[in-house]
C-alpha cells in the first residue's frame, strides 16, 4: 500500500515566511507594495474563474482588499507576497463568482488550492475567536495574523485545529465498509470518520470510532496520508484497518443510519445503478476509496454546498 499523493487540499507552493509573522516593520512594508497580492474570503468562499477544469484565484492589491481582519500567507518564488482578508468580497468581474473550497478544490494549480486552505483556515478561526477564552475580553489580532493577544491579562492564543481520524475497513475478502451519515441524504456514502478524543491517539480513535459506529472490531491500523479540511478547522488524517470475519454489523441509527461491505465489483454495480453516491474527489475519503479500488470510480454527490 503507498501513500496516498493526489489529495487536493495538501498542496502549495508558497513559503509561509513563519519567521516574518511578528515583524511588523516587514509586514507592513510588504503590505504597502503594490505588487503585494491580497486573496479575500468571506464564509470560506473566495472570487475565482473557472474554465472548463481549471480554476484560477482571483486577488486584489492591498488598495483594493476591504476592510478585515488581515494575516499573512507567505511568498512565492518570484517574490510575490500573498495576504489573506477576511471580509466582504469584492464586486465579481465579468466571467468571475464566489466559489468555496468543496467546490473548486480539485480545479485548483498547487499554488492557488494552498492559498485558499490556508487563508479559509485562518478567516474561519479569526471569525469564530474573538474573545479571550480566559476572560472574555476581546482580543488583538497578532501583526502576522497567525494569533490574536488579550489586551487584559496578555495571554496569547493560536489557531485552532481539530484532528478527526478517517478510515477505510475492509473485511478478510476485501471488501469495504461504506456508510452513511443518518444527516445525508440518502443515497450519500463514505466510510467512517470521527474527532480524536483528548488524550487519545488517532490509532485509538480508528478503533474506537469504528466501534461506535458499527460495531465491527478492527486491527492493524495503519496510515495513509492527511488532508486539511477548513471546514472549520479540520485535519483529516487517513487510515486503513482490517475487520476480522465473522462480525456483524450493527449501526446506531442516530448517527449512523446505515452501514454495508462492498466488494469492487458491488461497489461499481450500485454507483451505475444510482444507488449510492461517493464523496466528491476533493474529500480525502473519495482518494481513500480510490487507492482500495486501484482506479477512479465515477459519481460522486455535488460539490456545491
Amino acid at each position: 500500500m503507498t501513500p496516498l499523493d493526489s489529495l487536493a487540499l495538501s498542496r502549495g507552493t508558497v513559503d509561509r515566511l513563519t519567521e516574518k509573522r511578528a515583524d511588523p516593520a516587514w509586514l507592513e512594508a510588504a503590505w504597502a507594495d503594490p505588487g503585494t497580492r491580497v486573496l479575500v474570503v468571506s464564509d470560506g468562499q473566495a472570487l475565482a474563474r473557472i474554465d472548463d477544469d481549471q480554476a484560477l484565484l482571483l486577488f486584489v492589491p492591498p488598495g483594493q482588499a476591504p476592510a478585515g481582519t488581515r494575516f499573512l500567507l507567505g511568498q512565492d518564488a518570484d517574490g510575490t507576497v500573498y495576504f489573506g482578508v477576511s471580509g466582504p468580497l469584492p464586486a465579481a468581474p465579468d466571467g468571475a463568482r464566489p466559489v468555496s473550497l468543496r467546490e473548486i478544490g480539485t480545479l485548483l494549480g498547487d499554488r492557488d488550492a494552498g492559498l485558499l486552505t490556508h487563508a479559509v483556515a485562518l478567516a474561519n478561526w479569526h471569525d469564530t475567536h474573538t474573545h479571550c477564552p480566559v476572560d472574555g475580553t476581546p482580543t488583538v489580532v497578532g501583526p502576522g495574523g497567525h494569533f490574536t493577544v488579550c489586551p487584559a491579562d496578555g495571554t496569547e492564543h493560536f489557531p485552532r485545529t481539530d484532528p478527526a481520524v478517517i478510515m477505510l475497513v475492509t473485511d478478510p475478502d476485501d471488501r469495504c465498509l461504506l456508510a452513511r451519515n443518518a444527516a445525508w441524504p440518502g443515497r450519500r456514502v463514505s466510510i467512517l470518520a470521527g474527532f480524536v478524543d483528548p488524550g487519545e491517539s488517532a490509532e485509538q480513535a480508528v478503533i474506537r470510532e469504528v466501534a461506535e459506529e458499527t460495531q465491527i472490531n478492527v486491527t492493524n491500523v495503519r496510515y495513509v496520508g492527511s488532508q486539511p479540511w477548513p471546514m472549520p478547522r479540520s485535519l483529516m488524517l487517513g487510515f486503513r484497518a482490517d475487520a476480522p470475519a465473522g462480525q456483524a454489523i450493527v449501526v446506531d441509527r442516530e448517527e449512523i443510519a446505515e452501514a454495508y461491505w462492498f466488494s469492487r465489483d458491488e461497489l461499481v454495480a450500485a454507483i451505475k445503478a444510482r444507488e449510492i453516491a461517493l464523496p466528491p474527489p476533493v474529500s480525502i475519503a473519495r482518494q481513500i476509496i480510490e487507492q482500495w479500488y486501484g482506479a477512479p470510480l465515477p459519481s460522486t454527490w455535488s460539490d456545491r454546498r
